[in-house]
């Protein structure tokens, strides 16, 4: 059974069902028509529909694009454990990225593509509601800052993260929060014990 299957039936859930119909069919990125000549499924997002914390990444990587579920490879891996660490359920929050479909190579996110799905995006904060947004990579604290009005506080991901920025969205007071992005620590210890820092953050608001 697809990962999309197990659906609810209130009227977020339908919202999201129709957002990830819109996704399927996408025509409006030509990632899209890679991800449908590789056979490979878009990622649109898991998790509680009604979550306060909702997880923000760049983009799937190979193992998310071949399930259709975000964060479910290596750096998934990472973030379940960080997650575990400060006892909050993964089923309990909701994830999701910047694209909905896999860049080649797993390369950065064009400007134009970043353009194509964050409407998407943008439909399923104003469905989901949460009250804390965390940006998980540059990528994802660029466009959250913007998108909120807060540009003028864009700087590089290492000095961004772990810092608590409050905006407003449609259902109200919102904060977001950047880390650094969970694939940065697969290699490198010290960055997991900064993520693992700001993660403690977290579990403090």
């Amino acid at each position: 059974m697809k990962p999309w299957a197990k659906m609810e039936n209130d009227e977020r859930s339908q919202k999201l069902r129709e957002i990830r119909e819109e996704i399927i069919n996408f025509q409006g990125s030509s990632l899209a028509e890679i991800r449908r000549a590789g056979g490979y499924c878009p990622v649109v997002g898991e998790g509680n529909h009604y979550a306060k914390i909702m997880f923000i990444g760049e983009a799937p990587g190979k193992n998310e694009a071949k399930k259709g579920r975000p964060f479910c490879g290596s750096a998934g891996q990472i973030l379940n454990e960080l997650l575990e660490k400060i006892e909050l359920k993964r089923e309990s929050v909701y994830i999701t990225n910047i694209l909905k479909d896999r860049p080649p190579a797993n390369r950065d996110p064009q400007p134009e593509e970043i353009t194509s799905y964050t409407p998407f995006l943008d439909r399923q904060i104003e469905i989901i509601q949460p009250k804390i947004i965390v940006a998980l990579g540059r990528f994802a604290a660029h466009y959250l800052l913007n998108k909120f009005g807060l540009g003028d506080k864009i700087q590089p991901i290492t000095a961004l993260q772990g810092k608590i920025f409050k905006a407003h969205s449609k259902h109200g007071e919102i904060q977001i929060i950047p880390f650094l992005h969970p694939a940065s620590a697969i290699y490198d210890p010290r960055k997991k014990e900064i993520l693992f820092n700001h993660f403690k953050l977290l579990k403090k608001i």
